[in-house]
């Protein structure tokens, strides 16, 4: 049984719930669809008998964050936990020496590139009702773009920097490339047309790169724990246990 939670890196596909609290079951890809996930819900799904958990997006600033605690549990229950693209790219970077499996560009960032601001991945949308729709422009989707770009030759090494840190600098929730290209207006010519070619939503590839694997339907099987962490065992501490109540 394989559970997915995800919302704006997936919007408006058939892998998101049309309502909130709401599954979509997709019976054809032995897929049950669930919104961005809060803290609870991992270990909800293994009590439900979910053996393939696929986390892609997840809540933090209404409700209590999916807790690292809860991917431990689910992996000692012998579960197989996928992360990526966002929420899901951050807990898998975190636990994936214990046997949590990160996928794509965003997870890498994470766990070997570098990445530490949790914010990077971070997005305000639309409720399920409205198929999740982004408001906002996440940092490693602007990363993504500034990279492609400069690649391609269409920006230079000090334009991206430049670009980078005015975009770093705006708020989350109201970070766009309106806002952006507004913002360095002054200092570089034409942005928008040089960078709209190489625009990437890299979130969104990362998203369907986990979700490719959830629909080929292989078995699946835990991710590799590292060599400092062999044996270890899951500790039901005092917290926990008021988690589970």
């Amino acid at each position: 049984m394989q559970v997915l939670f995800a919302g704006p890196s997936l919007s408006g596909t058939k892998f998101v719930p049309l309502k909130s609290g709401e599954d979509r079951v997709l019976p054809e890809y032995g897929l049950t669809c669930r919104g961005p996930a809060k803290c609870g819900d991992i270990t909800h799904a293994v009590d439900q008998g979910f053996d393939v958990i696929a986390l892609v997006d997840g809540r933090f600033e209404d409700v209590a964050a999916v807790w690292h605690k809860e991917i431990l549990h689910a992996l000692s229950a012998g579960a197989t936990v996928y992360g990526a693209a966002s929420m899901g790219a951050l807990r898998a970077a975190e636990c994936h020496p214990f046997g949590m499996i990160g996928i794509g560009h965003v997870f890498e960032r994470y766990a070997h590139g570098g990445l530490e601001d949790d914010a990077a991945v971070a997005q305000v949308h639309a409720p399920a009702e409205f198929g999740y729709l982004a408001f906002s422009e996440a940092m490693v989707t602007v990363d993504a773009t500034l990279d492609a770009a400069l690649a391609a030759g269409s920006i230079h090494r000090d334009e991206h920097e430049l670009i980078r840190a005015r975009a770093d600098a705006v708020f989350f929730k109201e970070r766009s490339w309106r806002r952006i290209f507004d913002a360095v207006a002054a200092d570089i010519e034409n942005p928008a047309d040089r960078l709209k070619p190489h625009m990437r939503n890299i979130k969104r590839e990362d998203a369907e790169a986990l979700l490719g694997i959830l629909l080929e339907g292989q078995p699946s099987a835990p991710g590799d724990v590292s060599p400092e962490f062999a044996g270890w065992r899951f500790n039901a501490t005092t917290q926990w246990r008021k988690l589970r109540g």
